[in-house]
């Protein structure tokens, strides 16, 4: 599920499996339905 977060003065949709921060909410859902909870392979 995405939920909307709160940080440095702005809105952000965080994804609740991985964490992973998103600027728009649409971003954040397409990423969700990939996600498969472990670290980002773009993350080093």
């Amino acid at each position: 599920m995405v939920v909307q977060t709160e940080r440095d003065d702005a809105t952000w949709w965080e994804c609740e499996t991985c964490g992973l921060l998103f600027d728009e909410k649409a971003d954040a859902s397409e990423h969700e339905q990939r996600c498969d909870d472990s670290e980002p392979s773009y993350i080093q």
